[in-house]
């Protein structure tokens, strides 16, 4: 059975950092990538940043660049968002989802997700 889960999420002020984890387990050997992408209210869900399993090659949205940074731990169970210099827009629902491609920004072509967990920039 494929399970993510986030975690880390809450509340912060500009300028301010989190972690976000994604735990995941059960996944098809065929999984090549993990992503993250946000959900803010009123907009579509985008793209924030993806890890390849297999040598840890990193993307970014041109928004985070810089101060996010995504990391797979050495087991291979969890996928960390380490969130930076937060702003206001960052806020909103951060999902990790598995893709069987690499380099893919397109939500289409995840196959698992995770709930997500809520990130709130408070002004």
């Amino acid at each position: 059975q494929v399970q993510l889960r986030e975690s880390g999420g809450g509340l912060v002020q500009p300028g301010g950092s989190l972690r976000l984890a994604c735990a995941h387990s059960g996944l098809p050997s065929t999984m090549y990538s993990m992503g993250w992408f946000r959900q803010s209210p009123g907009k579509e869900r985008e793209f924030i940043a993806a890890v390849t399993f297999r040598g840890g090659a990193t993307y970014y949205a041109d928004s985070v660049k810089g101060r996010f940074t995504i990391s797979g731990d050495n087991a291979n169970t969890t996928v960390y968002l380490q969130l930076n210099s937060l702003k206001p827009e960052d806020g909103g629902v951060y999902s990790c989802a598995a893709s069987s491609l690499t380099e893919t920004r397109s939500e289409s072509y995840y196959n698992f997700w995770g709930q997500g967990t809520q990130v709130t920039v408070i002004t």
